[in-house]
C-alpha cells in the first residue's frame, strides 16, 4: 500500500516568470529547470541547499542531461550544448553555448516547448503555436547525434506536452494541452518512427489541463495539471490512482528525484494569472517537493551529443 500523501513544501522560492521542464540529475544530485519567460536556467542541490541560475540568450523550451555531463538546451528557435562544469567552476552568470541545430527557422509563429530524452540517447520535443489562435501547427521532433533533427510522424499540436517514455523506451506518451487526452504510441528510436496514437488517459478539464509528465519505475505516469493545483499519477492502465495537491494553481512539470528517488519535485508558473491570483499565490513560479515515502523513480535518461 502506498503511504499517505504528504503535503507539498516549498524548497526554492525561484518565483520564475514561467517555470517549466524540471528534471533530476543523479550524478550531480541536483535539480534543473527553466524559466521560459525569464530566459534562465536554474539548478538546486537539495543536500546542501545551494541554488544557482544562469541567464540565457533566448527563452528556453526544455532541457536534457547529456551522457558527457553537459546539458542540452532547446531555446525558442535553436538547440545548443552547454558545458556546465565550466560554468560551475568559473562561478559564471551565463552559459557558454555551442549551436547544434535550428528549430523551425522559417515559421515565426512557433517556439520549442516540452521535451525529454528517450531511453536510447536521443531527445524528443515539440513546438507550439505562440499566436492567439493556438492552432495545431506545432510539430514533434527527434534529435540524435547520428541524424540531427528529424520530424516525427505525429499529428500537429497547438501546445505539445507530457512527453515521456515507458521504461523499455518503446512507448512514447504525449499530449496537446488544448485537448483533454494524453496519448501513447509505439516508438522506434533508430528510424524516428511512431505508430498510430491511441488514448492513454482522459483529462477532466475541471481538474486542470495536462502539462509536463514523468514515468516511474512501475510504468505510472505522473502529470502536472495546469490550473488544477495538483499532480496526478496515472496507473499503467491510464486510470488515476493518486492525487498530490500543490499549494499554487499552475504546476507545470514534475520529476521524481532525490538521493533515494523517493521525492516528487514540482515546478510551477504564474503565467496568465491575474493580479489577484498573483497576490494570493506569490510563490507561483517556485519549486516544491513532496516526499513519497518509497523509492519509485527512474534515473533521467541522457542524450548522446555529437
Amino acid at each position: 500500500m502506498d503511504p499517505p500523501v504528504a503535503a507539498a513544501h516549498l524548497i526554492v522560492s525561484s518565483r520564475c516568470a514561467h517555470g517549466e521542464g524540471v528534471l533530476w540529475c543523479e550524478r550531480r544530485q541536483a535539480l534543473f529547470w527553466v524559466d521560459i519567460d525569464g530566459a534562465r536556467l536554474w539548478m538546486h542541490s537539495p543536500a546542501d541547499g545551494a541554488t544557482r541560475n544562469w541567464s540565457l540568450p533566448d527563452r528556453p523550451g526544455c532541457i536534457a542531461l547529456a551522457t558527457s555531463g553537459e546539458l542540452l538546451l532547446v531555446l525558442a528557435k535553436a538547440m545548443f550544448r552547454a558545458d556546465l562544469d565550466a560554468a560551475l567552476g568559473a562561478e559564471a552568470t551565463t552559459l557558454a553555448l555551442s549551436h547544434l541545430a535550428d528549430v523551425e527557422p522559417n515559421e515565426p509563429r512557433t517556439r520549442s516547448n516540452d521535451g525529454r530524452a528517450d531511453r536510447h540517447g536521443n531527445f524528443v520535443f515539440g513546438t507550439m503555436d505562440e499566436s492567439p489562435e493556438k492552432s495545431p501547427i506545432g510539430n514533434f521532433y527527434q534529435y540524435s547525434a547520428a541524424h540531427g533533427l528529424r520530424r516525427l510522424p505525429l499529428p500537429g499540436a497547438a501546445i505539445p506536452n507530457s512527453i515521456c517514455f515507458s521504461p523499455d523506451g518503446r512507448t512514447l506518451y504525449f499530449c496537446d494541452s488544448m485537448q483533454d487526452v494524453i496519448q501513447r504510441c509505439d516508438y522506434e528510436p533508430d528510424a524516428a518512427w511512431t505508430g498510430m496514437p491511441h488514448p492513454f488517459a482522459r483529462v477532466d478539464p475541471a481538474g486542470g489541463a495536462a502539462d509536463g509528465s514523468a514515468l516511474d519505475a512501475g510504468g505510472g505516469l505522473w502529470n502536472a495539471r495546469w490550473g488544477g493545483a495538483r499532480v496526478v499519477r496515472h496507473a499503467p492502465d491510464g486510470n488515476i490512482d493518486r492525487v498530490f495537491p500543490v499549494p499554487v494553481p499552475q504546476p507545470s512539470c514534475c520529476t521524481i528525484g532525490g538521493a533515494g528517488l523517493d521525492t516528487l519535485y514540482v515546478i510551477t508558473s504564474p503565467q496568465g494569472l491575474d493580479d489577484a491570483a498573483r497576490e494570493a499565490f506569490p510563490e507561483s513560479g517556485s519549486l516544491y517537493a513532496i516526499p513519497l515515502g518509497r523509492a519509485c523513480g527512474l534515473p533521467e535518461s541522457r542524450v548522446a551529443l555529437p
